[in-house]
């Protein structure tokens, strides 16, 4: 699967600093959450969008005995944090905006323990009454700096 937004091949170069990269992704949490709980939020955002947006992970690196250690995010990834109507604001944001990919983590996510009982919660609530513990957004650099604004890093 793939959202049509990424890197072209041609566009990777893991030489470059990340502020080169043409874009730029962005999670945000809900800045009440406990470390654990904003942490687990984060890295489901994170494992839906990198499935989705092709190019965001570099290549393996190997190290000297040989043992082979995953890609990771060649352009950077920065976790900001904001308040729960901030965050819904970001994510709306940057959903209206067809050049920006957006994942996110709803908060039925973190209060249900099968995936069946959080696909239930979902489809039983309207858009907006969504809570969000995390949204992920990849998309034009200069669009996700107006959509985050100057919101913090995650402390």
């Amino acid at each position: 699967m793939s959202s049509g937004i990424g890197f072209a091949p041609e566009e990777i170069d893991t030489s470059a600093p990340t502020r080169a990269a043409r874009l730029k992704w962005v999670i945000v949490v809900d800045e009440t959450l406990a470390p654990g709980v904003a942490a687990n939020a984060a890295i489901c955002a994170a494992a839906a969008t990198a499935q989705q947006v092709g190019g965001l992970l570099g290549p393996d690196a190997k190290d000297a005995d040989g043992a082979v250690h995953p890609g990771l995010p060649w352009a950077g990834c920065s976790v900001l944090v904001a308040d729960a109507a901030t965050l819904r604001a970001v994510r709306a944001k940057a959903e209206a905006h067809e050049l920006t990919f957006v994942a996110d983590t709803p908060q039925a996510a973190q209060s249900t323990r099968v995936y069946d009982e959080y696909l239930t919660a979902v489809s039983g609530a309207i858009a907006a009454e969504i809570e969000y513990a995390a949204v992920s957004i990849v998309g034009p650099r200069n669009r996700v700096d107006k959509i985050v604004g100057r919101l913090p890093l995650m402390p």
